[in-house]
């Protein structure tokens, strides 16, 4: 019997330090310190994740094939629509876990947790079973044509029949463990996987390798991600007692408060990245009618695109727990200089970005493929994508704020006027009027609009919250 009463009291006290330590973190650290501490490494495994991105292109593009090239970036919605799981459990979960920390509400992160966590997987499970079962009508819908199918297919296999569920779950798990914090460990065991990747690319790509041209890009994508789930498992083992997030199927549960509080955030955000594969698909379809050069160089446009998107959205995200923190603990003050800080911080980075993107867009085509084709339209469309980073940034910034205070409905009408309302129709409109060349623009004329409608959006929050603080209401649910 005394064991057991020691056991309890060590585990007792290993709760208390973990308590002790988000207490400092996000109550008293400095802002900028803060934001360091939750935002670089997030930003960091974020480049990685784009490298790893790259990598899949830089090797395939090594071949100079066309047809394998363009067999990646077609298969690429697909993959993005991991995405539409991972936001509804990821970020929906990790939002609800940072704000009950803010009230100190323990069961209800781990709750919240484990109803991520084992959602997550039945919805891969679910997602791989689709995309295998209906494989050809979603080729043909994705734009692949007799040319391209067959190495779109062999990519998809891995990546998508066998590789949802360890994608799935790779980033799911990485936002719960971020989401108290731990930023650190969450970027490196999204690392991992991504310079796996890296590693297995070349050997199963190229020819002195395993030369299995596209194909190899997925299976190495598949590996990787099984790597960086068991790093995760491992790490929530290690760390049993000093930390919230949990995984144990007893605590997993449809009580109402957890399905709403993670449906009410992920909901919107998983129609947000579902209306991007749509966005991306629809850009694909057009670019296809130009041929398989055109498709290659407006993937390779994408993958550096990515580059300084990712860097944006790992700031949002990283600063997302301290947000959703300080909101439900009812620090305005704190919450509204955490945005400004970060805000400035995007802004000068990614405008840095921007410019050289815009003058030296071939140089940046060229390291992927030597192609005077591909290069030429390639720098067309980095041009255009170019213009659009800045806004793009406050606008990643807005829609973080909003899913980490609860605001789901108007993460989601961002993501409606993005895609629906401005960018599928500045497609067909700049297509028509300017073709091929016009679609890199549509983008740009889209985040515009909603950079204005963000920075209104967000004095607009502040101000109630600062009404509510001054009059004793808030509440931070």
């Amino acid at each position: 019997m005394l064991p057991v009463v020691f056991v309890k009291i060590k585990e007792m006290t290993r709760l208390q330090q973990t308590q002790d330590s988000k207490v400092i973190l996000f109550e008293q650290t400095p802002i900028p310190s803060a934001v360091v501490k939750l935002a670089v490494p997030t930003i960091l495994s974020s480049l990685v994740m784009v490298i790893y991105n790259l990598a899949d292109t830089y090797f395939v593009g090594m071949l100079n094939n066309a047809v394998q090239n363009a067999a990646v970036t077609l298969a690429a919605p697909m993959l993005l629509a991991f995405n539409a799981i991972n936001n509804l459990f990821g970020v929906g979960s990790s939002s609800m876990m940072s704000r009950a920390l803010g009230r100190k509400d323990y069961d209800l992160v781990s709750r919240s947790s484990a109803f991520g966590f084992y959602c997550a997987l039945g919805c891969g499970i679910l997602f791989s079973v689709f995309c295998t079962i209906f494989r050809d009508p979603l080729l043909t819908l994705l734009g692949a044509d007799d040319t391209t199918r067959q190495a779109t297919a062999a990519y998809m296999y891995w990546t998508v029949s066998f590789g949802a569920v360890p994608a799935i779950l790779n980033v799911v798990m990485a936002y719960l463990v971020r989401s108290e914090g731990a930023a650190l460990h969450a970027s490196i065991g999204t690392m991992s996987g991504c310079l796996l990747n890296i590693i297995l690319d070349p050997i199963f790509i190229l020819p002195w390798g395993f030369n299995m041209g596209a194909a190899g890009a997925g299976l190495a994508t598949f590996l990787s991600n099984c790597v960086a789930c068991l790093y995760f498992l491992v790490l929530l083992a290690v760390r049993r007692g000093k930390t919230f997030v949990c995984i144990n199927p007893k605590k997993f549960g449809f009580r109402r408060d957890v399905v709403l509080g993670v449906c009410g955030v992920g909901v919107p955000a998983s129609i947000q990245n579902l209306l991007n594969v749509t966005g991306m698909t629809i850009l694909n379809n057009f670019t296809s009618v130009y041929g398989a050069d055109a498709v290659a160089a407006m993937g390779i446009t994408q993958k550096i695109y990515m580059v300084p998107m990712y860097i944006s959205m790992g700031l949002s995200q990283g600063i997302m727990p301290l947000i959703s923190y300080n909101y439900a603990s009812g620090n305005i003050r704190r919450m509204k200089q955490t945005v400004s800080f970060a805000a400035k911080i995007a802004l000068s980075a990614i405008t840095a970005v921007a410019v050289l993107f815009f003058l030296l867009p071939g140089s940046f085509i060229t390291m992927f493929m030597n192609n005077a084709t591909i290069v030429d339209y390639g720098s067309h469309f980095l041009r255009g994508f170019a213009l659009g980073l800045p806004f793009l940034c406050m606008d990643f910034l807005a829609v973080g704020v909003f899913q980490a205070v609860g605001m789901g409905r108007e993460a989601l009408l961002f993501a409606i006027l993005r895609k629906i309302v401005l960018e599928v129709p500045a497609l067909c409109l700049l297509n028509w009027l300017v073709p091929l060349y016009g679609l890199a623009y549509a983008q740009f004329s889209a985040e515009v609009v909603l950079s204005v409608a963000a920075v209104l959006v967000l004095a607009r929050l502040f101000r109630r919250l600062e009404k509510e603080k001054a009059s004793g209401t808030v509440s931070g649910t």
